[in-house]
């Protein structure tokens, strides 16, 4: 049970070493990427925890990963980092990390993945398993999935580890949560990355030709039939089907689907033959897919088939922190595809876009951006945003009206600048649901400052389930 601790940074590093330490693991120490490059050839190695960013602060963690990953497949690499993000999480784990640990992390964490594993270990040693491990998934980066939300890390983490597999995918969350993009990026870091991806949105194919659309027809199948047809499974061969709003069909639909996805045959409509057809399935809805099969309007056979995985994206006003890195993310797209030039945000429209709830999430940002950039000159301002978003912010920061039987005048309550501060901070953390650091920037400072407030006026910031 040999242990590489890689971080530049010798109080982390002998934090981590001293847990692994005490948890029965032969642990050393590395202070550089060319430190652990010497150590592994003179080892092996069963886990390493690395930072991403070593020395001068480029991105020397992926290559010790990289090193491991070829040279000592069976080691299992953890990659720390001070700067998470969606896209490091799924390029961390595409590449074979077995896992990604944002900065500052917890003891229990590291003892955690520790000691899984330990286990692991310990199960691919008894006589009746075989040691090998699973092929790694294929890697390509995939820039569209911006992100650096707790919440968003922890999906990409799971979209990383389901690539490389060929089971079924369910993907669900709010319209313009970005299904597509995620199952988009399942299909490209997968082994049919070279086959196609198509896309089929079911609810926009009319309940009379779906099957048509899917399966294929013959000639003279039904009136306009004029030739034979490849449905669209077919196309999808050797590739990735990805079903969106797969609950808009309907139940003898569902029966057909399911039969095909079992057999993996589809039988064209007109025809008594069958065609073999080899195409892994991702369904998306914006539904409760469980809500649906338990009130008999999903087929509970067919929801057991396409659920093998079940990745949920969460809506955007609970990635308060993703908001504006997307903001500039569209903003600097718009401009390379000539939408106007490469702006900035004010600091008061900032301000707005996270105050705002995005019913339409990620799709709603996008088009309210990509506006703002053709209208501004050089920096987006409150005014050049929609009036709905300019109307919630208004709204949040709008002083509560005072209660009844209460005065607002010079009888109301005097109260110490102390409990002010400490009565706007609590607000602050209500407003963002506890995030401490979406909490900060809605309060104009930094982390560290907000931390201090914290702990200056007693206030615990974990009540409201904070990162």
């Amino acid at each position: 049970m040999k242990a590489l601790v890689v971080d530049d940074n010798e109080l982390v590093r002998g934090n981590v070493a001293e847990l692994l330490r005490g948890d029965g693991w032969e642990v050393s120490e590395a202070g550089s990427a060319a430190r652990a490059f010497e150590l592994l050839g003179g080892e092996r190695w069963s886990l390493v925890f690395c930072d991403v960013k070593l020395g001068d602060g480029g991105d020397e963690g992926y290559d010790v990963l990289r090193r491991f990953t070829a040279e000592q497949p069976d080691a299992q690499i953890v990659l720390m980092t001070g700067h998470a993000s969606a896209v490091g999480a799924l390029d961390a784990v595409s590449s074979g990390a077995y896992d990604y640990l944002p900065k500052p992390f917890e003891n229990d964490r590291v003892l955690g993945i520790a000691r899984a594993v330990r286990r692991g270990i310990e199960k691919r040693a008894r006589p009746e398993t075989t040691g090998e491990l699973p092929p790694r998934p294929v890697y390509t980066s995939d820039i569209e999935l911006v992100g650096v939300s707790a919440a968003f890390v922890e999906v990409m983490k799971l979209v990383g580890r389901v690539a490389g597999t060929t089971l079924p995918v369910l993907v669900t969350g709010e319209s313009g949560t970005g299904k597509e993009l995620v199952a988009r990026a399942i299909h490209r870091r997968s082994a049919r990355a070279a086959r196609p991806f198509v896309a089929v949105n079911c609810g926009a194919i009319p309940a009379e030709l779906i099957e048509s659309e899917l399966f294929g027809h013959t000639r003279g199948a039904f009136t306009g039939a004029e030739r034979d047809r490849r449905g669209l499974l077919q196309e999808a061969d050797g590739g990735t089907v990805f079903l969106d709003e797969i609950t808009e069909t309907t139940p003898a639909f569902q029966v057909k689907l399911l039969r095909a996805l079992q057999d993996g045959e589809v039988r064209r409509v007109g025809s008594n033959q069958t065609v073999s057809v080899d195409v892994r399935v991702i369904a998306a809805s914006n539904r409760d897919v469980e809500r649906e099969t338990r009130e008999g309007r999903f087929r509970q056979d067919l929801f057991y088939r396409l659920n093998a995985v079940t990745l949920h994206l969460p809506p955007l006003r609970e990635r308060v922190e993703d908001i504006v890195p997307l903001a500039r993310h569209f903003a600097a797209r718009a401009a390379r595809q000539g939408a106007g030039d490469c702006v900035s945000f004010t600091s008061e429209a900032v301000r707005l876009l996270e105050a705002y709830d995005w019913p339409g999430n990620i799709r709603e940002l996008e088009n309210a951006v990509v506006r703002a950039a053709a209208l501004c000159d050089h920096a987006i301002r409150p005014e050049d945003l929609p009036a709905r978003v300019r109307d919630a912010g208004a709204t949040a920061a709008a002083p509560a009206a005072p209660r009844a039987g209460e005065d607002d005048g010079a009888s109301a309550e005097i109260v110490t600048l102390a409990e002010l501060e400490a009565r706007h901070v609590a607000r602050a953390l209500a407003h963002t649901g506890g995030n401490k650091q979406a909490a900060a920037r809605l309060l104009g400072i930094d982390r560290t400052t907000l931390q201090r407030m914290l702990k200056r006026h007693r206030l615990d910031g974990n009540d409201h389930g904070g990162q």
